[in-house]
């Protein structure tokens, strides 16, 4: 039998290699993503494990991932811009490309000081969007980072923060309903002017004194995902086993979850908007 010594140095060595395995496979920004627009206004930091992306008057800035994904869960730690933030749009978007592209948006429209932040979700399906609902968020999104996710799969796109569901957007093409899951998509992020919208239907424009403004970014994973290649799926044509985040769905305890956000913290839903839709509302907001 062993010493409890000898125990001990093989343990300390087993958890030295699951750290060194861990640090080896955690998301890195120079590894992950390239910084496509902004000229210098975006950055990566701390050995690749902090992005700062910031804007002024004369540009914004942005960055897209290096894989493109058909299907999958991204999460991305943000800490948004300070202060007084009006005008200012920061963006966390899955998309593909072309004038039928789809799209799983969450956009953070900034505010003026103490003011909340209003988070903008929408879902394009070939080229159409229009499928928004906004939220305030439970805290304050400029203080510390928070986790921003999108579950991507065949049957669900489901939105989260700090891991609670906010919206479950569900496969609905057997009504007819188009569902985004034959284009792959990059995460993309950026950060920029959009003062003739953005606060209160433009009222309220961007303060330039108050530039440069700064969105930062840690944590990117991807490691769920079916990364898509030359043309393949790195799932292949088997896709990964069920129990995963490939056939994940909400059950109970998220779906109330989810209904106490939206209850208390919703504050635009196309599904209740009649008079945007006069002809009826769309269809999938009569299906369960």
């Amino acid at each position: 039998m062993a010493s409890s010594s000898s125990l001990l140095l093989a343990i300390a060595s087993i958890l030295l290699a699951c750290s060194s395995l861990s640090t080896a496979v955690a998301g890195n920004f120079y590894q992950d993503v390239d910084i496509t627009w902004g000229d210098g206004r975006g950055r990566i930091l701390d050995n690749g494990q902090l992005l700062t992306l910031s804007l002024d008057k004369n540009s914004g800035s942005g960055f897209q991932s290096k894989s493109e994904y058909l299907f999958g869960r991204i999460d991305m730690r943000m800490k948004l811009v300070p202060g007084n933030s009006a005008g200012t749009v920061t963006t966390l978007y899955l998309s593909s490309q072309g004038a039928s592209h789809d799209e799983i948006d969450f956009e953070f429209l900034g505010n003026l000081s103490g003011d909340p932040y209003i988070l903008h979700t929408n879902v394009f399906t070939q080229g159409k969007g229009n499928r928004e609902q906004q939220f305030y968020l439970w805290f304050d999104p400029t203080k510390l980072f928070h986790t921003y996710s999108i579950l991507w799969n065949p049957q669900h796109v489901i939105f989260f923060v700090d891991g609670t569901p906010i919206r479950d957007f569900k496969n609905h093409e057997a009504n007819g309903v188009p569902f985004p899951k034959n284009q792959p998509m990059r995460v993309y992020s950026s950060l920029w002017d959009a003062e003739d919208w953005a606060t209160r239907g433009g009222l309220v424009k961007t303060d330039w004194t108050k530039a440069p403004f700064t969105a930062s970014f840690r944590g990117f994973g991807a490691t769920d995902t079916c990364v898509w290649s030359s043309g393949r799926s790195s799932c292949g044509s088997t896709p990964p086993p069920s129990g995963g985040w490939y056939n994940q769905q909400m059950d109970s305890a998220d779906q109330e979850r989810m209904k106490r956000v939206q209850q208390k913290y919703m504050i635009y839903n196309y599904c209740t908007d009649v008079k945007r839709f006069p002809q009826g509302l769309p269809a999938e907001c009569s299906l369960p």
